[in-house]
């Protein structure tokens, strides 16, 4: 499905900012299952220097930095992005957990061209700094994933069981909130779950991802879908091990990443992959907004 992107982002100041330099992962991905047909990334002020590039991880990044005063910052993001996302392989059929994650641990000691799969997913088993080690998350995990279970069907059950064991609610954590105060709490924002879902899988020893992106949302039935009321979104990359590489789930949603998603990028946790984040000189408080459009080739909003 081909999708147009309008990603807004605008910083109100409340007092002049003299210099500021901001590091942006805006521009989606393009990988195996999604080709990104056209980007552009507009920024007012104008940079007085701008750099383009990829970061560890392989995602764009654009480098921005503005030298002249300024009360507030706007960047707009416009892509065309073609999305087809396979259907994953049949539950059943995938190795056992213990299986890919005895490949990962191998992987993590290894970087023969043989286990390049495995090495490369091994480096998403390890802590992060927003997510260190959480007993609490693998333990709730550990129903699921019981001996010998093939790896996909237990991601399956774990998606399902944070969609319903927990709440979406805006504005009870940040950015920063702990795995284990969302635990304790039962609700949060797609950030939270996935970070949840991550923390759960590595304490298993599995490979997992933070994927940052956007997931077309739908209308009310009879109603028509306001211009900007689409989302920026997040969730999990689990690997399966190298004969069926990485899945992608959606622990908000309690569903396989599909046909209605677009990915910006990926990383170890949110800090690695934040859309826009910088330094400022000056500024004072600010305020934020951000207006998200994703629609299917051929359709507009109102």
């Amino acid at each position: 499905m081909i999708f147009r992107l309008h990603h807004a982002t605008r910083y109100g100041y409340g007092s002049t900012v003299d210099l500021a330099s901001h590091i942006l992962h805006l521009s989606p991905r393009e990988f195996a299952h999604q080709r990104v047909l056209s980007s552009t990334i507009v920024s007012d002020p104008q940079p007085a220097r701008r750099t383009n590039g990829t970061d560890h991880f392989g995602n764009g990044v654009t480098w921005l930095f503005l030298e002249r005063p300024h009360t507030g910052f706007s960047v707009i993001c416009e892509a065309v992005v073609d999305v087809h996302f396979p259907a994953p392989p049949e539950a059943g059929a995938t190795p056992a957990w213990e299986e890919v994650a005895r490949l990962a641990r191998e992987g993590r000691a290894s970087s023969q061209h043989e286990d390049a799969a495995a090495w490369q997913a091994a480096e998403f088993v390890f802590d992060s700094p927003m997510l260190p080690h959480e007993p609490l998350a693998s333990d709730y995990a550990s129903a699921t994933f019981t001996p010998g279970r093939p790896v996909l069907e237990a991601l399956l059950e774990l998606n399902t069981r944070i969609r319903r064991d927990f709440t979406f609610r805006a504005g009870v954590t940040t950015i920063s909130t702990p795995v284990r105060e969302v635990m304790a709490k039962r609700e949060g924002v797609c950030q939270d779950f996935s970070h949840l879902m991550i923390a759960a899988l590595r304490g298993l020893g599995l490979p997992a991802r933070y994927v940052s992106g956007y997931i077309r949302t739908r209308p009310r039935p009879g109603t028509t879908r306001l211009r900007g009321a689409d989302q920026s979104h997040a969730w999990v990359g689990c690997w399966l091990g190298p004969d069926h590489g990485w899945v992608d789930l959606d622990p908000t949603n309690g569903l396989v990443v599909h046909e209605e998603h677009v990915v910006l990028g990926w990383g170890r946790d949110y800090g690695d992959v934040s859309p826009v984040r910088g330094i400022i000189l000056g500024g004072g408080s600010h305020g934020l907004s951000v207006s998200v459009d994703l629609e299917p080739e051929g359709e507009s909003a109102r």
